[in-house]
């Protein structure tokens, strides 16, 4: 059985979530590192997709991410090469966290379809969404 070495977590998804933080937060590795106590050089590969984070590297990331540790745990492939991880969030998760976990879990599209879709709804929730805006519409009484 060859797929028994398989990871049982989803660095990408890891890596993928800790840099746009760090990206949105404009923070350096070093900054990250500094507030999780993992090395800069571990959450590089982790971005990367290369590393393989200990679980208390994990717990402490996917604690700075505010994202349930379960997200990145468990990405088993059966045996026909399927994903068979299930999405899953909490209520405090950002609203374009989830749909982009959704997203990416969606076998009808390939991973870079899923990751142009995500980017255009959180720019989309972002604007609608911002401080003083009516969401609501025009429509209504006068």
């Amino acid at each position: 059985m060859a797929e028994q070495s398989k990871s049982l977590v989803n660095t990408v998804e890891l890596g993928r979530a800790i840099r746009r933080k760090r990206e949105e937060m404009g923070l350096s590795l070093r900054d990250v590192a500094d507030e999780t106590k993992v090395s800069a050089s571990t959450l590089s590969r982790i971005e990367n997709g290369t590393g393989k984070p200990d679980a208390d590297n994990i717990a402490r990331l996917t604690d700075w991410l505010k994202m349930p540790m379960e997200r990145v745990m468990g990405a088993r492939q059966t045996e026909e090469g399927s994903d068979n991880t299930a999405v899953v969030y909490f209520p405090h998760e950002a609203t374009p966290d989830i749909v982009e976990a959704h997203l990416r879990a969606d076998r009808n599209l390939n991973p870079d379809t899923a990751k142009a879709l995500a980017e255009l709804f959180r720019v989309a929730y972002t604007q609608f969404s911002a401080p003083g805006q009516d969401t609501r519409g025009r429509k209504g009484r006068k």
